[in-house]
């Protein structure tokens, strides 16, 4: 009920109390309480929808060396920027919750890779789907938006592709935050037997036993293997990641990129030895459950890095689905640091 009390009403309501000698003073009473809200109940209100304020995020393309790169951005670019490299099978898709919690500080950019989310897919002709050349791209993307100060933050394949951007400008990374971003043989888990089989003799026989990958059901193991519970991510992140290793050509252009992977591995030492001259701050938040990066991974960088922020959490590959509040506020608190 909202009633508007005028004068006149006030006054009628006195004469009514007046003649009935106060006995309907409760329910009057009542009637005025209803009203209008009180100050308090309208601030309590007004926190509830500042706290559920969602952020802008922008979804755009810019065009790289002839492909159409597509990238989610949001905040404001004079603050501090985060690059966010996403994973197989993935795309900035990933990072959507860092994006809509972060960017009341922070400015942030996450690309698609070329033949991931919603950036061009090109033929194998037509583009080189090597790491060294997706690092090249996503180099060169930064560099047309004129953004050459950043922390990088790494998951999956963000890792080979951000190592191999911070040892050729390590003077452009203020920091790394790491999220199963692999840079040690240590930490190359059981997921891979069939993967290093792979790359000891590709052929029909060893690609066929990767093509489970591409399955909806082999998707779906990705994202849930390790969680405490399957019920706390959503199921559009495997279904999306099927769609688009659906298309023509797909399966083909990822065995390449599995093929390729072999060449991250001989280039660890290079890596790590960024990290010892250049000692990045480093934020480890590693799901230790990770099939294909345990926590021995994680463990692994305190060889070489001394600033290092140690967080390990129950869950599997993707952490941030399942521990991704607790996650970001880890960044948070350790990206104000850095500004100190």
């Amino acid at each position: 009920m909202n009633l508007n009390f005028t004068k006149r009403s006030v006054i009628n309501i006195f004469n009514i109390m007046t003649k009935s000698k106060l006995l309907y003073l409760p329910l009057i009473m009542a009637i005025i309480s209803c009203s209008k809200p009180t100050r308090s109940t309208e601030n309590k209100e007004i926190t509830i929808k500042n706290n559920h304020k969602m952020a802008l995020v922008k979804y755009r393309k810019i065009e790289v060396n002839g492909v159409n790169v597509a990238y989610r951005e949001a905040g404001n670019p004079d603050k501090q920027t985060i690059v966010l490299l996403h994973g197989f099978p993935s795309s900035s898709h990933q990072y959507r919750k860092v994006l809509n919690q972060l960017s009341d500080e922070y400015h942030l950019i996450a690309p698609d890779y070329p033949g991931f989310g919603n950036s061009d897919f090109p033929s194998d002709k037509a583009y080189e789907y090597t790491f060294d050349n997706i690092a090249k791209t996503i180099n060169s993307f930064l560099e047309l938006k004129e953004i050459n100060n950043y922390a990088l933050m790494i998951q999956d394949y963000g890792a080979p592709i951000g190592f191999r951007i911070a040892t050729a400008h390590p003077e452009r990374v203020t920091a790394i935050i790491n999220q199963n971003g692999n840079a040690y043989e240590e930490g190359l888990g059981e997921a891979w037997k069939s993967t290093k089989d792979f790359w000891v003799n590709r052929n029909a026989e060893t690609e066929k036993a990767l093509l489970h990958v591409f399955s909806l059901e082999g998707l779906e193991w990705q994202y849930t293997h390790g969680t405490r519970n399957a019920e706390n991510v959503n199921p559009d992140t495997w279904h999306l990641d099927f769609l688009r290793l659906s298309r023509p050509n797909a399966h083909k252009v990822n065995l390449d990129l599995f093929y390729d992977y072999q060449n991250n591995v001989k280039l660890y030492p290079k890596w790590q030895q960024y990290l010892r001259d250049h000692q990045p701050p480093l934020l480890i938040v590693w799901g230790k459950n990770d099939a294909f990066f345990p926590e021995s991974g994680a463990e692994a960088f305190k060889k070489d890095v001394k600033n290092i922020d140690y967080n390990i959490y129950n869950t599997g590959h993707f952490a941030l689905e399942e521990d991704g509040d607790k996650i970001i506020e880890k960044m948070r608190t350790f990206l104000r640091k850095l500004t100190k």
